[in-house]
C-alpha cells in the first residue's frame, strides 16, 4: 500500500522539532506540533514565526510564503490529537525511556499503517521501534540543525525496517528539499560518527595545551576547508548535545576517541553549553 501524506504530526517545538514543523510546512504539508504546556508551544510557536521573518529579511523566501507557512501549523498540548496523522515525527530529548513512551504511546493512538519517525542524532532507532507493534514502520529522520538551512538528512533504517517505509521515508525528505544519505542503525550514524572523535580530539589538544582553540579552529577551517572549526561546531551544537553523543557512541563502541574529556564533562556541570546559554568555548553576546 503507497501511502500519500499530506498531514504531518512532529512532537516536541524546541529547536529541532520547530524547525521540522517549518520545513514541512513550507513544504506545503499541514502541520500539527505539540509541546508538554501551552507555555513551551507558544514559545515554540514564537521561534518559527522568528525563523521564517529572518528568511524573508535575508531574501530566502518572499513574505506571503511566510504567513501561507504559519497558517498551515497548528499547535496541541494533547498526543491524543496526532490520530488523524499520515506520519509523525518525533523530535524531543535525547532520552531512550522518554522516546520508548511517546512510540509507545502514537503506536496505540495512530492508524497501524502509518510510518512513525525520530529525529534522534544518537539513540539506537531498533530500541525505540521495539516500544510498537509497528517495528517495520518505523525508521529516524535525522535532521541537522538548524533545521531550514542544512540540506541533509540521514535516514536510519533498522534491521526490520521496510523497504516501503524506507522509500516513504526518502520521498518525504525530497518533498522538503533534502539530500537523502541512507544509513543503518549504529551509534552515530554517519555523521556524528566522523565528526564526534574530530571534536573531542581537538578538545584535548587544547586541554593538553598543544595549541589555543582559535588556532585549531583556523586550522581546521582554512587547511581542512570546513566551514567553521571544531571549537565554534561544538558550541553551535551544545556542548551537552555532545557530550550525550559522545557518551552513546562510547558505550556502544567502546571508541577510546569517543570517551569525554573531562574539560567538556566540566563545562556541561558548569552549565556553560555553548550558543545556547551564551557561553561555551567561545562568549556569545545575548541571542
Amino acid at each position: 500500500m503507497h501511502m500519500k501524506i499530506h498531514k504531518v504530526g512532529v512532537i516536541g517545538c524546541g529547536q529541532m522539532g520547530g524547525g521540522i514543523a517549518q520545513v514541512c510546512a513550507q513544504s506545503g504539508y499541514a502541520v500539527l506540533v505539540s509541546e508538554n504546556n501551552h507555555e513551551l508551544l507558544q514559545k515554540g510557536m514564537a521561534n518559527i514565526a522568528v525563523s521564517l521573518d529572518r528568511s524573508v529579511k535575508k531574501g530566502n523566501i518572499p513574505s506571503p510564503e511566510k504567513d501561507t507557512a504559519l497558517t498551515r501549523i497548528t499547535g496541541t498540548t494533547n498526543i491524543d490529537d496526532f490520530q488523524d496523522r499520515d506520519m509523525v515525527i518525533e523530535a524531543v530529548v535525547e532520552e531512550l525511556e522518554t522516546k520508548k513512551s511517546i512510540f509507545s504511546r502514537l503506536d496505540k493512538i495512530c492508524p497501524p499503517h502509518i510510518v512513525l519517525a525520530t529525529n534522534t542524532s544518537s539513540l539506537p532507532v531498533n530500541e525505540i521501534a521495539e516500544a510498537t507493534k509497528r517495528p517495520d514502520k518505523v525508521l529516524g529522520l535525522h535532521f541537522f540543525n538548524p533545521v531550514p538551512v542544512l540540506k541533509l538528512m540521514e535516514i536510519i533504517k533498522t534491521a526490520v525496517t521496510s523497504e516501503a517505509t524506507l522509500r516513504i521515508g526518502k520521498e518525504f525528505g525530497k518533498s522538503l528539499g533534502k539530500t537523502i544519505v541512507v544509513v543503518q542503525d549504529s551509534p552515530g550514524f554517519i555523521v556524528n560518527r566522523l565528526m564526534t572523535p574530530q571534536i573531542l580530539n581537538a578538545i584535548r589538544m587544547f586541554e593538553s595545551g598543544i595549541a589555543t582553540k582559535e588556532d585549531i579552529d583556523t586550522a581546521m577551517t582554512l587547511g581542512l576547508n570546513h566551514p567553521v572549526g571544531p571549537f565554534a561546531l561544538a558550541d553551535l551544537i551544545g556542548l551537552d548535545t555532545l557530550l550525550t553523543i559522545a557518551d552513546s557512541i562510547h558505550q556502544k563502541m567502546g571508541d577510546k576517541e569517543c570517551a569525554a574529556p573531562e574539560l567538556l564533562k566540566k563545562m556541561v556541570s558548569d552549565g556553560h553549553l555553548g550558543r545556547k546559554t551564551g557561553q561555551g568555548f567561545y562568549k556569545y553576546g545575548t541571542q
